[in-house]
């Protein structure tokens, strides 16, 4: 199996619109089965163990027949890097035209991080807004920081991973005193096994990524496994990617937050396109358009053997 997906391996470069997560290009894999295109697509740092849940889940995107879905759209949310040039964030608030949410990424500079909040709010001042933290904050800080935002800002829809660990989440929840629910992200994907932690009075909101997770069964089994309500995000993966975790979304019969599966928009170029209607993604079948985005021969021999080393860890 894993040869002839192989064979049809194609890898590409999306240039990004702005500086995101430290990168100005993603570099991805995609590879073809019989039930279509998937997309393997782990961080260019990311070692064999960590990459290996995003090859189960192309490999289970390419060969696997799609879930039973419950909408043909999903709402999204806006998704504002850690920008603080007002124009730059205006720019990417038009980007995401008619969304009902925002998620503004935060991190270690707390007026840079309000300016950046109440620039979004004075652009869309109807959306929710949620913070992305990534884990950077100790307890101290995260209580000192939320309790700056909720004063200069009003409420937030919930706050995604403000502390790196489920015991710092814990102390958080018991310390901070203000009803701002909390997500988990990389507490979950980045678990050794996400199966056995006890997110218990430290996560009121699971967030899967499809990829990181291993795919749409797997993130199943953890929502069915953790019993609490979720939102479905991405990794600033490509359109195939994309859709595929629309997919995810699309096959909860319940689905109470806006999805940060609208990051199409923070790239300049892609493989498809998927535009923001209303606020709203189609799910679509579409074929890839590499175009000019394909990359030198070195590269895929670079991913072939990342595919080939990961795979040794699952098969």
């Amino acid at each position: 199996m894993l040869d002839d997906l192989l064979a049809t391996l194609r890898v590409i470069t999306l240039p990004t619109r702005t500086n995101f997560r430290g990168i100005n290009v993603r570099e991805v894999a995609l590879m073809q089965g019989p039930q279509g295109w998937g997309e393997f697509s782990p961080f260019l740092e990311y070692g064999y163990e960590e990459s290996a849940p995003w090859l189960m889940c192309a490999i289970e995107a390419a060969t696997k027949p799609r879930p039973k879905l419950y909408r043909t759209s999903v709402k999204v949310n806006g998704t504002i890097p850690s920008l603080n040039e007002s124009s730059e964030i205006e720019s990417i608030v038009q980007s995401f035209p008619g969304v009902q949410s925002f998620k503004v990424k935060v991190g270690d500079n707390l007026p840079e991080d309000i300016a950046r909040l109440a620039k979004v709010r004075a652009l869309a001042p109807k959306a929710k807004l949620r913070i992305d933290v990534n884990g950077n904050w100790n307890v101290a800080t995260a209580v000192t920081n939320l309790r700056a935002i909720f004063e200069n800002i009003g409420p937030l829809e919930y706050v995604e991973q403000p502390c790196a660990t489920i015991a710092e989440l814990r102390e958080l929840k018991e310390k901070l005193k203000l009803d701002i629910p909390i997500a988990g992200d990389e507490v979950l994907r980045k678990a050794a096994d996400p199966f056995t932690i006890d997110l218990s009075g430290a996560v009121d909101i699971l967030a899967l990524k499809v990829a990181p997770l291993g795919g749409i069964a797997r993130a199943h089994k953890l929502a069915e496994h953790h019993k609490l309500p979720v939102v479905v995000s991405s990794a600033l993966e490509s359109a195939v990617g994309i859709n595929y975790g629309l997919q995810l979304a699309a096959s909860f019969a319940d689905l109470n937050f806006d999805c940060g599966l609208g990051t199409g928009a923070l790239l300049s170029d892609n493989v498809a396109e998927l535009p923001i209607v209303n606020g709203e993604i189609e799910i679509k079948d579409f074929e890839p358009d590499f175009g000019a985005l394909e990359v030198a021969p070195d590269r895929i021999e670079w991913w072939k053997n990342h595919v080939m080393k990961t795979w040794e860890l699952i098969a």
